[in-house]
């Protein structure tokens, strides 16, 4: 099977470790299931509300997961999209948080649920995890601060364009046609991701088609010229963005 976009750097494969894996050995992530309660849960269904006291972690072992947060005027905004391997949840380390926002299943998944409680007590007794933990959790910041960024410098064309390729580097993968999303993303998913109309989301991909930026096959999207897409959103050169950041 082809390796995917994202373990491609300078044409040297990648180790191929993703989410919280990134951070953890073996050894590590051994611990860290100890206090995990596997649960399973059908698609379409809330993990956990914004503003709602954030006492659980959930690492995906299969599945996908959206983050949603509300804008003042009742419209909503897909943060990320979050996959196998990935842990979600807020987690300071200082007392109580409230989660900042809404997870929702978007494909039947399997969740590992941790207890914060039980988590500050692995890391009291595992200095190493716990820096392992700051580590990703800084990750999930420069991410995010990156995504916004790019919707409020470049326009919604440029916030597209910045969205294929988080989406390229992310579930990717490269062939004779260009670099095929193994995620499906509909237009209104993209629309709330970027914050537009599902309308303005079509005719944004219609024109990208046109210039020859990218296709659409068997209801993937399959991108043709990444440097195009680049040059939109004013992405800096291959390799001055860790993959690990620029990502869904």
């Amino acid at each position: 099977m082809p390796a995917t976009y994202m373990q491609r750097v300078d044409g040297k494969q990648g180790t191929g470790r993703q989410g919280i894996h990134v951070f953890l050995n073996d050894d590590q992530f051994a611990l860290l299931q100890t206090i995990m309660t596997w649960k399973k849960v059908k698609a379409g269904n809330i993990l956990f509300m914004e503003g709602e006291e954030a006492g659980q972690l959930y690492y995906i072992r299969s599945g996908r997961i959206k983050l949603r947060k509300s804008t003042e005027d009742g419209k909503e905004l897909i943060l990320t999209i979050q996959r196998k391997g990935d842990v979600i949840g807020d987690f300071g380390g200082f007392g109580s948080e409230d989660y900042n926002s809404t997870a929702e299943t978007a494909d039947a998944c399997e969740v590992g649920v941790i207890q914060v409680k039980e988590l500050e007590g692995l890391i009291a007794k595992h200095g190493d995890l716990g820096l392992q933990f700051v580590k990703w959790y800084n990750l999930k910041q420069r991410i995010m601060e990156s995504r916004f960024r790019d919707l409020l410098l470049y326009g919604k064309a440029g916030a597209l364009a910045s969205t294929l390729i988080r989406a390229c580097n992310t579930c990717g993968t490269q062939d004779e046609d260009g670099i095929t999303l193994s995620m499906k993303l509909n237009h209104t998913e993209l629309g709330e991701m970027i914050g537009a109309t599902r309308e303005s989301v079509n005719r944004m991909l219609n024109s990208f088609k046109e210039q020859g930026i990218l296709d659409t096959k068997e209801g993937k999207i399959v991108v043709r010229n990444l440097e195009d897409l680049r040059f939109l959103c004013g992405c800096p050169e291959q390799g001055h963005c860790p993959n690990e950041i620029c990502r869904l």
